[in-house]
């Protein structure tokens, strides 16, 4: 799986486990709903500090949204996000 579609994946996984919409979530990253959308689509890449903003209104490491889904690393836990 490509680094964007992981990011995309993580992304959207945390955002939903954070019970945020895109729109929140945007508000609170000051980023444009659109993009959040284009993000989870994989439509776009993320710069490292798109990332870290996104990651800082997750209150997680801009690391856990890079990481391979652990579903796609055999013998590792599966990520919560909590």
């Amino acid at each position: 799986m490509e680094i964007r579609e992981v990011f995309a994946r993580n992304l959207r996984a945390a955002r939903l486990t954070k019970g945020l919409s895109q729109e929140e979530l945007a508000h609170r990253a000051g980023i444009d709903r659109t993009y959040i959308s284009s993000l989870e689509r994989s439509v776009y890449n993320a710069s490292i500090d798109v990332v870290d903003r996104l990651a800082s209104a997750l209150d997680l490491d801009a690391a856990e949204l890079l990481k391979q889904p652990a579903a796609d690393i055999p013998g590792e836990p599966e990520n919560t996000f909590e």
